[in-house]
């Protein structure tokens, strides 16, 4: 009996046995700093726990509409239409189980078989194999660090073609930090503002921005809404990664579409979820400038420390919990081969995980989140330094 072709085809995560092993030696008692989480180190705030233990209590704890609670809906419109300037509706919204279960679904929605999707490197590991299983094609966008992770706006130009469906934004982005200039969004908007392409702007780091203006290419061009459709939710903001409470923003036919295949296959979000995160976007947000300004110091801390690193380089990222170091000068003069071997050997030699660059699709680069104690940040770099001098 053969599993689906779908199955077979899709690539294993190159970062999987590095965090397999990271795992297995902390249960082992050793002393492992983990950058590798994609999540903030906070708790959820006792606000949106509270608000979650009453939905029990009140019993609210059977199915919803697939799309989700329409208070949630409700809520969900307001907080787009005051980010980005341009009116939503509850009907102009869904709720999924987290912003991966909506970028998904928003894949499903969009493509037929060979449609491409344009992908900007370096990128969210989930975005090219989400697009393969929805019969799509991911057109891989290169940038370098020397470019400062923009979009290079005539390779985007020579990268269009007839079968391009979508283009995928993701700004602060995972894994660089980096946030899109202005001048890089209003080009952009001139390139595919007449053409029949999907903006996808994912912005679930929105709320985690230093120093810089949140902006994509909808508070640029409010005629853009029927093309771009917005991803974001609770899991970044309010440290509620396990609660899984994605949001999806686009037209009534777009969110009718991913309504249908929402209903066929999870239904609806927890619903006790979805209460906690309606009490999340509309209750005390107080504890998301708390969380916004230890990751401002926890980035700085890091980046100061990083960049006194011979052969490493790395910019100081606008947004989200990541640092993109990439070490492509000490792997030239090193006996690596590439950032999976370096990583393996960072993990092995000094006891230090993160995650190789090639699975963001940037080689001799590797991500390390700062959503860890100032302690271990300047215990886990000291030893990076240690694995880079000595190698």
């Amino acid at each position: 009996m053969e599993l689906s072709n779908r199955v077979k085809n899709l690539k294993p995560s190159i970062t999987l046995e590095i965090t397999a092993k990271a795992n297995a030696m902390k249960k082992q008692g050793i002393d492992v700093v983990g950058f590798g989480a994609g999540e903030p180190d906070f708790d959820t705030p006792e606000n949106i726990k509270k608000a979650a233990i009453k939905a029990i209590e009140d019993g609210k704890t059977k199915y919803t509409p697939a799309a989700g609670i329409l208070e949630l809906r409700d809520a969900v419109a307001k907080i787009f239409t005051e980010d980005y300037g341009v009116e939503y509706s509850a009907e102009e919204v869904i709720i999924s189980c987290g912003g991966k279960h909506s970028l998904y679904n928003i894949f499903q929605a969009i493509l037929n078989n060979e449609d491409e999707v344009i992908i900007p490197a370096p990128y969210w590991v989930s975005y090219p194999s989400m697009v393969e299983l929805a019969g799509g094609k991911p057109v891989i966008l290169p940038s370098s660090i020397e470019e400062n992770f923009q979009i290079n706006l005539k390779k985007l130009k020579n990268a269009i073609t007839p079968k391009t469906k979508a283009i995928v934004l993701n700004s602060p982005s995972n894994p660089s930090g980096m946030i899109y200039s202005k001048e890089t969004l209003h080009g952009i908007i001139e390139i595919v503002k007449d053409k029949e392409i999907f903006i996808i702007s994912d912005d679930i780091y929105n709320k985690l921005v230093y120093d810089v203006e949140f902006l994509n290419v909808l508070i640029l061009d409010k005629s853009l809404k029927d093309k771009t459709i917005i991803v974001n939710g609770v899991s970044k903001t309010y440290s509620m990664t396990g609660w899984r409470i994605g949001f999806t923003g686009a037209t009534k036919d777009i969110i009718s579409a991913i309504n249908k295949i929402q209903s066929q296959s999870t239904s609806n979000p927890t619903s006790i979820a979805q209460y906690a995160a309606l009490e999340a976007i509309t209750g005390d947000q107080s504890s998301v400038e708390v969380m916004k300004k230890a990751f401002k110091k926890r980035r700085d801390l890091a980046i100061e420390k990083l960049n006194t690193i011979p052969g490493l380089k790395c910019l100081k990222p606008d947004g989200a919990f990541y640092l993109f170091p990439d070490v492509s000068e000490f792997i030239k003069k090193s006996k690596f081969e590439n950032s999976v071997d370096f990583c393996k050997n960072l993990l092995e030699k000094e006891k230090v995980a993160v995650v190789p660059g090639s699975a963001f699709g940037v080689e001799n680069t590797f991500r390390m989140s700062f959503a860890l104690s100032d302690e271990n940040i300047l215990k886990g770099i000291e030893r990076i330094r240690n694995f880079i001098i000595n190698a």
